[in-house]
C-alpha cells in the first residue's frame, strides 16, 4: 500500500469532518430553525399527529386496566380487613345476646390475645391469594 495514499485518504477525512464541524452543521440547524419558526411547527404536528394519538390511546388503555386492578383489589384488600376487625365477633355476640361470648372477646381483645381466640370462619390460605394476570406486552 502506498503511503502517499493513505495520507491523502487521512487529510480528506480530516477536511471533510472540519467542513461538517464548522459549516455544514450550523447551515443544517440554521435552516430547520427557520423552517419551524416561519411556519410554527403545522408540519411536524401533521407528521407527528397518527403517533400521538396511538401513543395517547395506549396511555389511556394502560391508565384504565391499571385503575380497573387498583380498584378491584383495594376492595378485596378492604372486605378482606373487614373479616380481620377483633370488634366483629363482639357485635355478633351482642346481636346474638349471647352475653358471655361478648365479655370473653372484649376481655381478649383488651388484652391483645384476640388473635388466640378460634375464629369461626377460617378460610384456607389458597382462596385469599389471588393470580395476578401478566402485565399487557405493546407491539412496537
Amino acid at each position: 500500500m502506498n503511503p502517499d495514499l493513505i495520507i491523502l485518504f487521512v487529510g480528506e477525512i480530516i477536511i471533510i469532518l472540519t467542513l461538517y464541524h464548522f459549516f455544514i452543521k450550523e447551515m443544517i440547524v440554521n435552516h430547520w430553525e427557520r423552517k419551524v419558526k416561519s411556519e410554527k411547527g403545522e408540519w411536524l404536528l401533521e407528521m407527528l399527529d397518527p403517533v400521538i394519538e396511538e401513543v395517547e390511546a395506549r396511555t389511556n388503555e394502560s391508565i384504565e386496566a391499571y385503575m380497573a386492578k387498583f380498584f378491584g383489589s383495594v376492595g378485596k384488600m378492604t372486605s378482606e380487613a373487614k373479616k380481620l376487625d377483633p370488634m366483629n365477633d363482639i357485635r355478633k355476640a351482642a346481636a346474638k345476646g349471647d352475653w358471655m361470648s361478648l365479655m370473653v372477646e372484649y376481655m381478649a381483645n383488651k388484652s391483645g390475645l384476640g388473635a388466640f381466640l378460634p375464629q369461626n370462619e377460617q378460610q384456607p390460605a389458597a382462596k385469599l391469594v389471588e393470580t395476578v394476570p401478566k402485565p399487557r406486552q405493546f407491539k412496537p
